[in-house]
């Protein structure tokens, strides 16, 4: 039987758009030279696609392993995370999801895109919000489970380990960029920043 028959097509979608999405993300932080991107047409809003085979295939790969635990209602929230040096995030966007079960196959697909294009078209105006990263960082993709998939029974799970990431000590500062809500899906993309009060690293002293 054809794995895409058992499929939600509102998990499907929202797993294609994520990987746009991310893409969008990491092109707007200038993160890599801009001719390491070429634009491409995705639910006719002009996006950026990854030319670089490892980068296309690291996106595609993390955000496509989420789909079975999508389709469950799994996934809370999906982040791309910025770093300095030391490890410490410096800037995160959040997608989050919330995923209505019963709404099966009933989804109107177009009803669902045209929802989602919205944030495609938000994401490239939304520079001003973010802040400027240091030219040595780096960046990862991070999924945040409502409860853990049994990693014995999927070998999906197995692409996905716990992080090390090290997390921010206060409540972090957020700037919403965009949200939509319907019938089976609503998603919430926002920033995440370093509160003011949160205590800065030590410097380290050349003796």
């Amino acid at each position: 039987m054809d794995s895409k028959n058992n499929q939600s097509p509102t998990a499907r979608i929202l797993v294609e758009f994520l990987e746009v999405a991310i893409t969008s993300v990491v092109f707007l932080k200038g993160v890599y030279p801009s001719d390491a991107f070429e634009r491409r047409r995705y639910m006719n809003v002009v996006v950026q696609r990854a030319r670089h085979p490892q980068l296309r295939d690291y996106i595609h790969s993390a955000v496509s392993g989420l789909l079975p635990f999508i389709q469950k209602g799994l996934v809370e929230r999906v982040a791309v995370i910025f770093f300095n040096t030391d490890n410490i995030p410096l800037e995160r966007f959040i997608f989050k999801l919330v995923m209505d079960q019963s709404c099966g196959s009933k989804v109107e697909e177009g009803d669902l895109e045209f929802s989602l294009r919205s944030f495609l078209v938000k994401l490239p105006v939304s520079e001003g919000l973010t802040k400027v990263l240091p030219r040595d960082c780096r960046w990862e993709i991070t999924a945040y489970f409502r409860s853990l998939p049994h990693v014995s029974t999927s070998k999906d799970a197995d692409l996905w380990i716990p992080t090390d990431t090290k997390q921010w000590q206060q409540p972090p500062l957020i700037t919403p960029i965009k949200s939509m809500r319907s019938e089976p899906l609503s998603v919430q993309l926002y920033l995440e920043h370093p509160s003011l009060s949160e205590p800065k690293p030590q410097e380290k002293k050349i003796l």
